[in-house]
């Protein structure tokens, strides 16, 4: 809505995917689960995540993928990237915590999913450093 006075509102662009195309990826894995962090890494490049924030998180994970899967301690993934996204302060932190909590959501307790959630955070964390993120 443009205001009276001067320039009108900048939108923030959205996501590029939604909470669903999150869910299928992490359902289907393989192709959809490609395409859906092709779309998320430079997005989330350009929202000032850096690859150091995201390699916070993602080291958590990768531990958590060389023991026995526990979804008590992948739940708790959530409280973490939200005190991450929190301190991070970059657009970019706070859509990676969202995208990932609908993973950790789709995830719940099985195993192969959890798998599929490595597969995709990885993949966004490639494709975000494909796209210059520093």
């Amino acid at each position: 809505m443009p205001q009276p006075h001067g320039k009108p509102p900048q939108q923030q662009p959205q996501l590029p995917v939604s909470k669903e195309q999150v869910i299928q990826a992490i359902r289907d894995g393989g192709m959809n689960l490609v395409q859906t962090a092709e779309k998320l890494g430079p997005h989330l490049q350009r929202g000032n995540l850096t690859t150091s924030q995201i390699r916070n998180v993602y080291g958590m994970v990768k531990r958590m993928e060389m023991r026995e899967f526990n979804p008590h301690e992948f739940v708790l993934l959530k409280p973490k990237l939200a005190y991450a996204a929190k301190r991070a302060r970059a657009k970019g932190a706070e859509e990676l915590k969202e995208v990932l909590s609908w993973a950790i959501d789709e995830v719940g307790t099985d195993p192969d999913k959890f798998q599929r959630f490595v597969d995709f955070f990885e993949a966004i964390l490639a494709y975000h450093v494909a796209a210059g993120g520093k």
